[in-house]
């Protein structure tokens, strides 16, 4: 409308130049000279005039078109987010995003030894939790190859990674989704935390054995269904998350293990959570996707008492009279007895309405999935079907415990006396005698 305007007034002031200066050589009768320095004036003003429009009329060009590259870039950003979104393809993350996200790191959602979890909200609103790794051993071509793997896993039960950062010399950022009732560990376990909103203040023997089946789910498929075996490694309450319908997330892939289809057994350097280590672990025979197995049997015998499997306990001030205290050997006695409920969470027995088949199968179930020999566990998909119901469960074979054996070592410093034990029980054979089955299968009702 403005570039209109501007037309009709530069015509228009041609127009009565151009009269103006007729009249005044026929009226005034000008010379000559005037009337050439009249029309030279003239034509000075009209370029002048001319180059102002075609000035205006091109920065407004220009700004028009910077918007609309503007518009696009923004809207090819969303779209490349989208995509990567869609694709499972982590975002890098600068510093800054993370720093303005978390409003400078402030709200704390958890610590470890090496690593904090922030909660943050990102630009596009999405609320996420960063978690910052301190003194990082990896190389960061070594740290993008884990990142890669580990966001190329997509299921329901699983967390997701949306992106990373990495400061050279300094910590590194891994950015997840956040899951908004946070670990196992706070709603099993007593004293744990304040949780009014469900009856008992802990999750019922119903969500605990829909957590029981959500885990086995997403160990069956890291296992099975990825283009490399992905071990976890670190399977225990304080890295499963609870979404909003108690629904399980398995979290925390920063020790987890890529393993060839082809490979059993793999070795690596001693990773984990004590009490949650399966015996090959400690012995050094190598591990496969069945020491994810044996760790979770661990978590499930856990949700099933509503406590941790191995407490220190001491009498007293005297430090030699404490002991350890292991759960599962507690709970194998009671199964032998034919007294497994005496083992389930009391603040589950108080409520009542526990299905004694179910607490039977549970138990079951983390039996196979604790055996010392590696080649009795069931893999996880067996694992999956049997607390489906889909095939039945075998009463597992009696275990040596030899865990128990380790637990009993002091944890002093090491010297003659703690060496010889520990020396023992490595070359302790386990036992191949014990009764081997290929269905696990056994008519509970």
């Amino acid at each position: 409308m403005e570039d209109k305007k501007a037309n009709i007034m530069a015509v228009s002031t041609i127009i009565v130049l151009s009269i103006f200066i007729i009249v005044a050589r026929v009226s005034l009768k000008l010379s000559k000279p005037f009337f050439l320095i009249a029309g030279a004036s003239g034509s000075v003003i009209l370029a002048v005039f001319a180059h102002l429009i075609i000035r205006r009329r091109y920065k407004h060009s220009r700004k028009l078109l910077e918007s609309q590259l503007v518009s696009q870039g923004i809207e090819l950003r969303i779209e490349y987010s989208f995509l990567r979104k869609v694709a499972g393809v982590p975002t890098k993350f600068r510093y800054k995003e993370l720093e303005e996200a978390t409003d400078n790191f402030q709200a704390l959602l958890g610590q470890g030894s090496s690593a904090s979890v922030f909660k943050g909200i990102l630009n596009d609103g999405t609320s996420v939790a960063v978690k910052r790794i301190e003194g990082e051993k990896h190389g960061e071509k070594e740290f993008r190859a884990e990142v890669s793997a580990i966001a190329s896993v997509q299921h329901v039960h699983l967390l997701r990674l949306l992106g990373y950062c990495i400061i050279a010399g300094g910590p590194r950022f891994l950015v997840y989704e956040f899951i908004s009732n946070g670990s196992l560990d706070c709603w099993i376990f007593q004293g744990r935390a304040n949780r009014n909103q469900l009856p008992g203040g802990c999750l019922s023997w119903g969500l605990r054995y829909r957590v029981a089946i959500d885990v086995a789910k997403a160990l069956c498929y890291l296992h099975n269904d990825c283009r490399s075996r992905i071990l976890h490694l670190d399977i225990k309450p304080e890295n499963i998350l609870l979404d909003e319908n108690y629904r399980a997330i398995v979290a925390d892939f920063g020790l987890s293990k890529l393993m060839g289809r082809d490979e059993s057994k793999v070795i690596t350097n001693i990773r984990g959570t004590r009490g949650y280590l399966a015996p090959e672990w400690l012995l050094e025979h190598g591990i496969s996707a069945k020491s994810d197995v044996y760790s979770y049997g661990m978590v499930v015998l856990e949700m099933i008492g509503g406590r941790r499997n191995v407490c220190l306990v001491q009498n007293g001030n005297d430090k030699s009279q404490r002991k350890w205290q292991y759960f599962p050997k507690i709970v194998n006695q009671k199964m032998r007895e034919g007294k497994l409920m005496e083992v389930v969470d009391n603040r589950l027995t108080e409520s009542g309405g526990i299905d004694e088949r179910e607490v039977r199968r549970l138990v079951f179930v983390a039996f196979w999935c604790i055996q010392e020999r590696a080649q009795l566990r069931p893999s996880m998909g067996q694992v999956v079907e049997m607390l489906e119901g889909h095939v039945p469960v075998e009463e597992p074979p009696d275990t040596q415990m030899i865990i128990v054996d380790l637990l009993a070592i002091d944890e002093e410093l090491p010297d003659a006396h703690n060496m010889a034990p520990m020396a023992a029980i490595q070359t302790q054979p386990i036992d191949n005698n014990l009764p081997t089955t290929s269905t696990y299968s056994l008519d509970i009702s």
